[in-house]
């Protein structure tokens, strides 16, 4: 039978214990949790007053600074202007929805002057970390990559101003407090005649040339340059093919890319970087370290007898080869006037190739003229260079060649213009300059040397240049040649006669498939020259025919302008 309990019953509760004997919960919740909470009260107190009271100037300026924008406004770069004041770079302003945003540049002689003037592109990493002019570009500034725009970056550039504008909460301006204006960069005033510069790339471009020969001047390169002799201020220096710069202010991608890909290399400059034998235009250097040394004097004669053999290698006068014609006794005089290979190569191996080298450096060749614009050295060759470079020894031959500007002799044509100027100006050499020369700044820029040579020796060279440009001459166009009166109907018709001294030259191309390399340089007027001009024309001929021309043009509109 189960056994079952009553429904209440009397229990013993003496087991149980209702009283919280734990000290450990009672501190921590009598003593450590209020202690705690009264800390961190304490730290947020003294964080608070550390941000009101103690920092609170410092957090109240930063608040306000972050209202208050500093805002760069672009300071418009400084006008280029020619030697006559006329406008050849200017800066316009954009204007977007009523506001201006931005500064344009306008280049006014476009292609006519790109090579000397250049252009402006945005700053790259390199162009700011490298930047040393007195205003600092910022990223997004646009500089002067190429010519006098880069030349003289820092003083075209200007200062730019600033404005304080306060804004919202989203960074909108809304109101000006303050501005200082920008200060436009300096003007630049440069040698260069922007006319003459304009008139030889209409000449190149309209083939505006009389010649004996089938010619298209845009299918070559070309080089003109032409100095003052006596400061040397650079007058006109043209490249062809050549680019239009505003391109690259559009920044107009398309045409850019064409300029790059070009094989013409139209953005290259080739009269301070092609590099070429000059043929002989050279013959000069020879003539006077020969009569300086005294090598030779005035007395001195070759026979011309058509052709020098060495060895195997047989060396001949241009005149026998082409004509089968020879030039009987040459002295100094009618070797500069007939360009007579035979009388150089028998100088040339009087002087010696170190005494060639030696009066071509005196006369600047083989490195830069400091025109500052970016230059090839060219190359004087030597037996040393000869050794280490083809690892061959030097031979009479090579003398020869060098002799009358052949062989592995590279020269640039304002390294030629340099040495008629030298010439032209009796044996005082001028740095090229692109800035004009005022009474103000002729000491600053001109900076001349005398080579000291001897008068006899420059009346000899200038006796044998003159002749070049005269009948019995190489220099054939400047037979006839003077100013002209262009108001007239006959506008060919010579009405002051003029004298110059030139030389004409026709150097091997080392591609044995195209034309030779035409040159021509020349002063004028011949007793008193004023102007030195000297035109290289890639694979298209002889010099008296394809550059001659070309410089005949140039100097008859410098002769015969108005002003």
């Amino acid at each position: 039978m189960n056994k079952t309990f009553a429904p209440f019953s009397k229990q013993s509760f003496h087991g149980i214990n209702f009283k919280n004997d734990s000290i450990g919960d009672w501190l921590v919740r009598v003593v450590v949790i209020p202690l705690i909470m009264l800390i961190g009260f304490g730290v947020l107190t003294l964080r608070l007053f550390h941000l009101t009271i103690v920092k609170g100037s410092y957090f109240r300026d930063l608040a306000h600074n972050n209202r208050i924008k500093e805002v760069f406004i672009e300071a418009p770069r400084g006008k280029i202007y020619d030697r006559k004041g006329l406008l050849l770079a200017t800066s316009q302003e954009v204007v977007n929805k009523g506001k201006p945003t931005h500064y344009k540049r306008i280049y006014v002689g476009a292609e006519a002057t790109a090579h000397i003037v250049g252009f402006r592109q945005i700053a790259s990493k390199q162009d700011i970390e490298r930047d040393v002019c007195p205003t600092l570009l910022k990223p997004n500034d646009w500089t002067g990559k190429t010519g006098v725009e880069n030349l003289f970056d820092c003083t075209l550039r200007g200062i730019p101003g600033k404005q304080l504008a306060e804004v919202d909460a989203h960074a909108k301006k809304y109101t000006v407090l303050a501005t200082v204006p920008p200060k436009q960069g300096t003007p630049l005033t440069l040698a260069l005649d922007s006319e003459l510069q304009q008139k030889a790339y209409d000449i190149i471009q309209n083939n505006a040339i009389v010649t004996n020969v089938s010619l298209d001047l845009t299918k070559h390169h070309i080089a003109v340059v032409a100095t003052k002799p006596d400061t040397g201020e650079i007058l006109l220096t043209l490249s062809t093919p050549s680019f239009n710069p505003n391109a690259f202010e559009s920044n107009d991608k398309k045409t850019i890319k064409g300029y790059l890909k070009d094989k013409k290399k139209p953005l290259f400059n080739w009269v301070t970087q092609g590099e070429y034998p000059p043929g002989s235009v050279f013959k000069p250097v020879l003539a006077v370290g020969a009569l300086e040394e005294g090598k030779i004097d005035k007395s001195f004669e070759i026979e011309d007898t058509g052709t020098v053999q060495i060895g195997p290698q047989v060396f001949g006068n241009w005149f026998f080869l082409q004509y089968g014609r020879k030039d009987g006794m040459v002295d100094i005089v009618k070797g500069i006037r007939r360009s007579n290979d035979i009388f150089f190569y028998k100088t040339g191996e009087l002087l010696g190739a170190e005494g060639i080298k030696r009066w071509a450096m005196l006369f600047g060749f083989g490195q830069n003229t400091k025109s500052g614009l970016p230059e090839a050295d060219g190359l004087i060759p030597t037996n040393f260079w000869k050794r280490e470079t083809l690892k061959e020894r030097w031979y009479l031959g090579d003398t020869y060649n060098l002799s009358i500007g052949q062989g592995y002799l590279l020269t640039t044509p304002i390294q030629i213009n340099q040495m008629m100027a030298t010439i032209a100006n009796n044996g005082v050499h001028c740095q090229p300059l692109l800035e004009k020369v005022t009474s103000e700044n002729k000491n600053r820029l001109v900076k001349c040397t005398s080579l000291h040579l001897k008068q006899e020796t420059l009346d000899l060279v200038h006796q044998g240049m003159l002749g070049a440009c005269k009948s019995g001459g190489t220099g054939w166009p400047f037979f006839t040649f003077g100013a002209r009166d262009t108001t007239a109907t006959n506008s060919a018709k010579i009405i002051r006669p003029i004298d110059i001294g030139c030389k004409t030259g026709t150097a091997q191309n080392h591609k044995e498939s195209e034309k030779p390399h035409g040159w021509f340089t020349a002063f004028a007027p011949y007793d008193k020259p004023e102007i030195v001009i000297t035109v290289m024309v890639d694979s298209a001929g002889e010099g008296s025919s394809v550059a001659a021309p070309i410089a005949k043009e140039i100097l008859s509109y410098y002769f015969s302008r108005t002003q």
